[in-house]
């Protein structure tokens, strides 16, 4: 098996374990108090509420129409993971059981609620793909309204889900969804950076071309001498450059340390990146 498609199984996996932790705080924390967040899920809630429809077939037939659209437009391999995660997701709504929790208190079920639900996105986004629902219909509509971005088009969207959870369930409930997708948001965001997180590392020593030897022996890194001048002394210096995972900024440090103890590190955060050794580059 190929690294490509250990890559691909393994995010398929997320993109599931994510689907069915996100359907986990839908059904047995949203859905029992009437917390409408927005997206098909928001739906969903409203129309159970009204007329008694199961959570799974509202999340179903809203979606459909948008995968037909979105496949004839922007094809089979635009498509194809986001479908993973929301068959995933409406099978969640289906087999998994009710267990509601936190119902005595709207605020916890709003923090943890979007706590749960940030993590399950979180996983999905990740791997680039989504649940469907308002993700995909705003970025059908930013194909004909361009001077909109599709962050934009989705804020409206879910704006109008909650309003209308508003209006249902009530003002109160719908100010305990802000922090819920608050949470979300924040949480998501985290795991797409903590994922995507390295190091980045400038060394500066008279001892370069043995530290340099040591990095790509023991960390398997590349690293880029740079040609650099002091300007206080004016002498010449050889400037390292090496990006590394957080795990291995220790070991680098120790590194240069051992062979050079009078060595100068600058360590930095570097949020993403693409190439060998790191994330692979997807078209």
């Amino acid at each position: 098996m190929n690294f490509n498609h250990k890559s691909s199984v393994r995010d398929y996996v997320l993109i599931v374990l994510g689907s069915f932790i996100l359907g986990f705080a839908i059904k047995n924390i949203y859905d029992p108090v009437g917390l409408v967040t927005g997206g098909a899920s928001g739906i969903a809630i409203i129309l159970k509420n009204q007329i008694g429809i199961p959570l799974w077939i509202t999340n179903t037939v809203l979606n459909i129409p948008l995968f037909l659209c979105s496949i004839k437009l922007k094809g089979w391999r635009f498509i194809k993971r986001t479908l993973i995660a929301t068959a995933a997701l409406s099978l969640s709504l289906y087999v998994l059981p009710e267990a509601p929790f936190l119902m005595d208190d709207l605020f916890l079920t709003s923090l943890f609620g979007g706590l749960i639900s940030g993590v399950g996105a979180g996983l999905v986004f990740v791997c680039q793909a989504t649940t469907g629902g308002t993700d995909m219909l705003a970025a059908l509509i930013q194909r004909k309204l361009k001077h909109y971005s599709i962050v934009q088009i989705m804020q409206i969207l879910d704006a109008a889900i909650v309003l209308a959870g508003a209006s249902i369930f009530g003002i109160t409930y719908a100010l305990y969804a802000l922090i819920a997708i608050f949470a979300v948001a924040k949480v998501s965001d985290g795991i797409i950076e903590g994922l995507k997180f390295s190091k980045a590392a400038f060394i500066i020593s008279e001892k370069s071309e043995e530290i340099a030897d040591a990095i790509m022996q023991n960390l398997d890194r590349g690293v880029t001498g740079i040609d650099a001048r002091g300007m206080y002394s004016g002498s010449r210096k050889n400037l390292l450059f090496c990006v590394v995972s957080k795990k291995e900024i220790i070991q680098l440090k120790e590194i240069a340390v051992r062979h050079d103890s009078q060595a100068f590190v600058i360590v930095s955060d570097v949020r993403e990146v693409l190439g060998e050794g790191f994330i692979e580059f997807r078209q």
